[in-house]
Protein backbone atom coordinates (compact mmCIF):
# COMPACT_ATOMS: atom_id res chain seq x y z
CA UNK A 1 0.00 0.00 0.00
CA UNK A 2 1.36 3.87 -1.41
CA UNK A 3 1.47 6.21 1.61
CA UNK A 4 0.18 9.52 1.22
CA UNK A 5 2.38 12.20 -0.36
CA UNK A 6 2.44 15.70 1.69
CA UNK A 7 2.29 18.60 -0.58
CA UNK A 8 2.46 22.25 0.84
CA UNK A 9 1.40 25.00 -1.66
CA UNK A 10 2.27 28.82 -1.46
CA UNK A 11 -0.11 30.79 -3.15
CA UNK A 12 -0.52 34.75 -2.38
CA UNK A 13 1.04 37.86 -2.52
CA UNK A 14 0.21 41.13 -4.78
CA UNK A 15 -1.22 41.83 -8.24
CA UNK A 16 -2.42 38.54 -9.12
CA UNK A 17 -5.99 36.08 -9.57
CA UNK A 18 -4.08 33.81 -6.17
CA UNK A 19 -7.92 32.80 -6.17
CA UNK A 20 -7.78 31.71 -9.62
CA UNK A 21 -3.98 30.25 -9.80
CA UNK A 22 -4.67 27.92 -5.85
CA UNK A 23 -8.00 26.04 -7.27
CA UNK A 24 -6.54 25.04 -10.38
CA UNK A 25 -3.55 24.33 -8.78
CA UNK A 26 -5.27 22.33 -6.24
CA UNK A 27 -7.17 20.69 -9.29
CA UNK A 28 -4.08 19.46 -9.99
CA UNK A 29 -3.20 18.44 -7.40
CA UNK A 30 -5.80 16.28 -6.70
CA UNK A 31 -5.83 14.35 -9.69
CA UNK A 32 -3.05 11.60 -7.54
CA UNK A 33 -5.32 10.43 -5.18
CA UNK A 34 -2.11 10.16 -2.53
CA UNK A 35 -1.28 13.81 -2.32
CA UNK A 36 -2.67 15.43 0.99
CA UNK A 37 -2.35 19.35 0.51
CA UNK A 38 -1.63 21.64 3.12
CA UNK A 39 -2.35 25.68 1.88
CA UNK A 40 -0.64 28.78 3.08
CA UNK A 41 -0.50 32.13 2.05
CA UNK A 42 3.03 33.07 2.73
CA UNK A 43 6.40 31.71 3.95
CA UNK A 44 5.74 32.13 7.97
CA UNK A 45 5.55 28.09 8.96
CA UNK A 46 8.86 27.07 8.13
CA UNK A 47 7.77 24.05 10.35
CA UNK A 48 5.70 23.13 6.57
CA UNK A 49 9.23 22.64 5.54
CA UNK A 50 10.37 20.34 7.66
CA UNK A 51 7.01 17.81 7.07
CA UNK A 52 6.63 17.71 3.91
CA UNK A 53 7.51 15.95 0.83
CA UNK A 54 7.58 18.70 -1.93
CA UNK A 55 6.35 22.56 -2.29
CA UNK A 56 4.77 23.93 -4.99
CA UNK A 57 4.50 28.09 -4.90
CA UNK A 58 2.70 30.51 -6.60
CA UNK A 59 3.21 33.88 -5.32
CA UNK A 60 4.47 37.41 -6.53
CA UNK A 61 6.48 39.98 -3.92
CA UNK A 62 5.91 37.28 -1.44
CA UNK A 63 9.18 38.43 0.89
CA UNK A 64 10.46 35.67 3.15
CA UNK A 65 12.39 37.38 6.23
CA UNK A 66 15.90 35.94 6.70
CA UNK A 67 14.87 33.20 8.89
CA UNK A 68 12.19 31.57 6.28
CA UNK A 69 15.04 32.24 3.64
CA UNK A 70 17.10 30.12 5.56
CA UNK A 71 14.27 27.29 6.28
CA UNK A 72 13.52 26.88 2.40
CA UNK A 73 17.22 26.99 1.42
CA UNK A 74 17.68 23.66 3.99
CA UNK A 75 14.74 21.94 2.84
CA UNK A 76 15.71 22.03 -0.47
CA UNK A 77 19.47 21.44 0.17
CA UNK A 78 18.29 18.50 2.31
CA UNK A 79 16.68 16.69 -0.76
CA UNK A 80 13.54 18.43 -1.15
CA UNK A 81 11.95 19.43 -3.86
CA UNK A 82 10.11 22.79 -4.77
CA UNK A 83 8.45 23.42 -8.18
CA UNK A 84 8.15 26.99 -8.27
CA UNK A 85 5.85 29.29 -10.20
CA UNK A 86 5.94 33.00 -12.02
CA UNK A 87 6.12 35.01 -10.39
CA UNK A 88 7.61 33.42 -7.11
CA UNK A 89 11.08 34.89 -7.93
CA UNK A 90 9.80 38.58 -7.92
CA UNK A 91 10.71 41.40 -4.86
CA UNK A 92 8.37 44.99 -6.59
CA UNK A 93 8.20 48.53 -5.15
CA UNK A 94 6.76 50.92 -6.64
CA UNK A 95 7.93 55.07 -7.18
CA UNK A 96 5.11 56.83 -9.20
CA UNK A 97 5.05 55.03 -12.66
CA UNK A 98 8.15 52.82 -11.78
CA UNK A 99 9.24 49.57 -10.72
CA UNK A 100 11.92 48.46 -9.06
CA UNK A 101 13.45 44.83 -8.14
CA UNK A 102 15.40 45.12 -5.19
CA UNK A 103 17.89 42.80 -4.18
CA UNK A 104 16.60 42.14 -1.21
CA UNK A 105 15.93 38.93 -0.01
CA UNK A 106 19.16 37.14 -2.13
CA UNK A 107 19.26 33.64 -0.10
CA UNK A 108 15.82 33.10 -1.27
CA UNK A 109 17.10 34.35 -4.59
CA UNK A 110 20.07 31.56 -4.90
CA UNK A 111 17.41 29.33 -3.97
CA UNK A 112 15.17 29.65 -6.96
CA UNK A 113 18.51 30.24 -8.91
CA UNK A 114 16.96 33.38 -10.53
CA UNK A 115 15.61 37.02 -9.10
CA UNK A 116 12.73 38.47 -11.95
CA UNK A 117 13.68 42.60 -13.38
CA UNK A 118 11.47 43.09 -15.55
CA UNK A 119 8.94 42.58 -18.49
CA UNK A 120 7.67 43.90 -21.55
CA UNK A 121 4.26 44.69 -21.95
CA UNK A 122 2.09 40.99 -22.13
CA UNK A 123 1.87 40.08 -25.61
CA UNK A 124 2.54 36.85 -27.83
CA UNK A 125 5.82 35.37 -27.40
CA UNK A 126 7.25 32.22 -28.75
CA UNK A 127 8.43 29.36 -26.54
CA UNK A 128 11.01 26.84 -27.95
CA UNK A 129 12.20 23.44 -26.44
CA UNK A 130 15.88 23.51 -25.46
CA UNK A 131 16.30 20.47 -24.45
CA UNK A 132 14.05 17.95 -26.30
CA UNK A 133 15.00 15.06 -24.70
CA UNK A 134 14.21 15.84 -21.31
CA UNK A 135 11.72 13.98 -19.77
CA UNK A 136 10.32 17.12 -18.68
CA UNK A 137 9.31 18.64 -21.97
CA UNK A 138 9.91 15.31 -24.06
CA UNK A 139 7.13 15.32 -26.67
CA UNK A 140 6.42 18.93 -26.27
CA UNK A 141 6.27 20.92 -29.50
CA UNK A 142 7.44 24.62 -29.53
CA UNK A 143 4.62 27.20 -29.04
CA UNK A 144 3.14 30.32 -28.17
CA UNK A 145 2.18 31.84 -25.66
CA UNK A 146 0.64 35.53 -24.23
CA UNK A 147 1.76 35.92 -21.04
CA UNK A 148 4.26 38.03 -18.99
CA UNK A 149 7.87 37.50 -20.72
CA UNK A 150 10.20 36.84 -17.54
CA UNK A 151 13.38 39.09 -17.79
CA UNK A 152 15.81 37.72 -14.88
CA UNK A 153 19.34 37.54 -13.29
CA UNK A 154 20.87 33.88 -12.93
CA UNK A 155 22.17 32.47 -9.65
CA UNK A 156 24.18 29.17 -9.70
CA UNK A 157 23.83 26.54 -12.74
CA UNK A 158 20.04 25.93 -14.28
CA UNK A 159 19.60 23.37 -17.17
CA UNK A 160 17.12 25.18 -19.39
CA UNK A 161 14.08 22.98 -20.54
CA UNK A 162 12.51 25.58 -22.37
CA UNK A 163 13.35 29.54 -23.50
CA UNK A 164 12.23 32.84 -25.70
CA UNK A 165 14.38 35.41 -27.20
CA UNK A 166 13.76 39.33 -26.64
CA UNK A 167 15.37 42.91 -26.65
CA UNK A 168 13.64 45.60 -26.45
CA UNK A 169 12.06 47.88 -24.27
CA UNK A 170 10.18 47.21 -20.65
CA UNK A 171 8.26 50.41 -20.11
CA UNK A 172 8.28 51.29 -16.21
CA UNK A 173 11.42 48.92 -15.27
CA UNK A 174 14.86 49.34 -14.53
CA UNK A 175 16.90 48.71 -16.32
CA UNK A 176 14.13 50.12 -19.26
CA UNK A 177 15.72 48.02 -22.55
CA UNK A 178 17.05 45.09 -22.99
CA UNK A 179 19.57 45.02 -26.34
CA UNK A 180 21.08 42.04 -25.45
CA UNK A 181 19.95 38.72 -27.73
CA UNK A 182 20.69 35.85 -24.75
CA UNK A 183 18.15 32.78 -24.52
CA UNK A 184 15.36 33.62 -21.50
CA UNK A 185 14.87 30.56 -19.91
CA UNK A 186 11.39 29.72 -19.18
CA UNK A 187 11.53 26.38 -17.56
CA UNK A 188 14.72 25.27 -16.01
CA UNK A 189 16.27 23.20 -13.33
CA UNK A 190 18.19 24.43 -10.25
CA UNK A 191 19.83 22.09 -8.13
CA UNK A 192 20.83 23.19 -4.77
CA UNK A 193 22.80 21.05 -2.18
CA UNK A 194 20.90 17.02 -2.81
CA UNK A 195 17.13 19.02 -4.12
CA UNK A 196 16.71 20.98 -6.58
CA UNK A 197 14.08 24.09 -7.78
CA UNK A 198 12.25 23.51 -10.93
CA UNK A 199 11.05 26.91 -12.05
CA UNK A 200 8.29 27.61 -14.85
CA UNK A 201 7.71 31.10 -15.32
CA UNK A 202 4.79 31.10 -17.46
CA UNK A 203 0.99 31.47 -15.69
CA UNK A 204 -0.02 35.38 -15.00
CA UNK A 205 -3.91 35.66 -14.38
CA UNK A 206 -4.99 38.78 -13.09
CA UNK A 207 -8.92 39.20 -12.22
CA UNK A 208 -10.61 42.74 -11.73
CA UNK A 209 -9.46 43.49 -8.26
CA UNK A 210 -5.76 42.24 -8.29
CA UNK A 211 -4.22 45.61 -8.57
CA UNK A 212 -5.24 47.70 -5.60
CA UNK A 213 -4.14 49.75 -3.93
CA UNK A 214 -2.86 50.94 -7.28
CA UNK A 215 -5.78 50.39 -9.32
CA UNK A 216 -9.69 49.90 -8.00
CA UNK A 217 -10.49 48.40 -10.93
CA UNK A 218 -8.73 46.19 -13.70
CA UNK A 219 -10.22 46.42 -16.42
CA UNK A 220 -9.49 43.55 -18.02
CA UNK A 221 -9.07 39.42 -16.82
CA UNK A 222 -6.19 37.61 -17.93
CA UNK A 223 -5.92 34.48 -17.97
CA UNK A 224 -1.96 34.29 -19.99
CA UNK A 225 -0.88 30.67 -20.13
CA UNK A 226 -4.05 29.07 -18.17
CA UNK A 227 -6.29 28.80 -21.27
CA UNK A 228 -3.39 27.16 -23.26
CA UNK A 229 -3.48 23.09 -23.24
CA UNK A 230 0.31 22.75 -22.97
CA UNK A 231 1.03 25.14 -20.02
CA UNK A 232 -1.27 22.09 -18.05
CA UNK A 233 0.94 19.27 -19.61
CA UNK A 234 4.00 21.19 -18.16
CA UNK A 235 2.02 21.32 -14.70
CA UNK A 236 1.49 17.44 -14.50
CA UNK A 237 5.20 17.49 -15.37
CA UNK A 238 6.31 19.52 -13.21
CA UNK A 239 4.14 18.18 -10.14
CA UNK A 240 5.20 14.32 -11.76
CA UNK A 241 8.93 15.63 -11.02
CA UNK A 242 8.45 16.96 -7.94
CA UNK A 243 6.66 13.88 -6.74
CA UNK A 244 8.99 11.58 -7.78
CA UNK A 245 11.35 12.03 -4.95
CA UNK A 246 9.28 10.80 -2.46
CA UNK A 247 7.18 8.03 -4.80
Amino acid sequence: MSRPLRAVLVCGGRFHDFDYARIELLKHLAEDARVRTRVLDDWGRTDAWKSCDFLVSYTCDLRPSAEQAEALASFVEDGGRWFALHGTNSILEFDGAKVECPRLAPRFMQTLGSQFLAHPPIAPYRVTVSDPAHPLVKGISDFEATDELYLSEFHGPVTTLLETRFRGKTPGFDPPEWNDDAARPVFYLHPVGRGAVLYLTLGHCRGHYDMRPLMDFYPTVERGSWELPVYHELLRRGLDWAKSRSA
